[in-house]
């Protein structure tokens, strides 16, 4: 409203501004009312096919169940680790059995070879216990034609011989028939009965069993040195006496054997 001279009043400049602020007012509502649209809730959207108002919006609270996702899990996924798992079990089953196989094989293979080794020792026992059943009947044969010579008078084997050679002659190196040493008289008379000893005394001191002085039978060989370095032998003829090759004084003799005690015994 203007004053009478035409100028502006109080009043029309209050009018002005209330007409100022009323479209502010109006675009403010419908501002309010699209940015409600838009932020309105889809799922109001989808069951009604409208927009919300603004006004119900504030008084009735959407009451849409929610539901809850559900997570779609790769079965093929699922399986190819099942298999996997399924594969290994039977990879370590395999390994498993592989080794088993393997420790039975060497087992196998330790207690075969413990048995061969039984075998041959078993073998190489017998064997010589052949062999020493052997030389022992070998020496019972011997000792039987000993007995024999050791009759008086018979004029046989060892015993008989060493008496047909009493009174002979002693010469060193001489193994008969008219004159001998030692060895060679013993050599000599074992010849006869089919038993080759060794040429000297120390030879025949190893190739013969030790066996005790107390215990001396007739044929047995007496030695005095040691065992392999004897340096004179005789031949136990019974009754406490032997025959030997003495000496180139004595010759070929019987002597007692308290008279010069031997100092080891050995039997062919």
């Amino acid at each position: 409203m203007s004053s009478r001279h035409g100028l502006p009043t109080a009043e029309s400049h209050r009018s002005r501004r209330r007409a100022r602020t009323r479209p502010r007012v109006a675009g403010g509502a419908i501002g309010t009312l699209a940015l409600s649209t838009v932020l309105a809730p889809t799922s109001a959207l989808a069951s009604t096919g409208s927009l919300p108002v603004v006004g119900e919006a504030s008084e009735a609270p959407d009451t849409t169940p929610t539901s809850v996702p559900v997570i779609d899990l790769d079965s093929t996924g699922l399986y190819r680790a099942a298999e996997a798992t399924a594969r290994t079990a039977q990879d370590l089953e395999t390994d498993a059995a592989a080794q088993e196989a393997d420790r039975a094989a060497r087992e196998e293979a330790a207690a075969f070879k413990k048995a061969e080794e039984k075998r041959k020792a078993e073998e190489a026992r017998k064997a010589a216990a052949e062999r020493a059943a052997e030389a022992a009947a070998s020496r019972s044969s011997g000792r039987a034609d000993l007995a024999t010579a050791s009759s008086p008078g018979t004029g046989s084997g060892v015993l008989g011989f060493l008496r047909a050679q009493l009174g002979k002659a002693y010469v060193m190196g001489a193994t008969g028939p008219g004159a001998y040493d030692c060895s060679g008289l013993v050599q000599a008379a074992y010849r006869t009965v089919g038993v080759n000893l060794p040429r000297t005394s120390q030879a025949q001191s190893s190739a013969v069993t030790p066996v005790p002085l107390g215990s001396l039978q007739p044929g047995d060989l007496i030695f005095w040195g040691g065992q392999g370095s004897a340096y004179h032998v005789a031949v136990y003829v019974g009754g406490g006496k032997y025959i030997d090759a003495a000496n180139p004084s004595k010759g070929v003799v019987e002597q007692n054997l308290n008279d010069w005690p031997p100092d080891f015994a050995g039997r062919v």
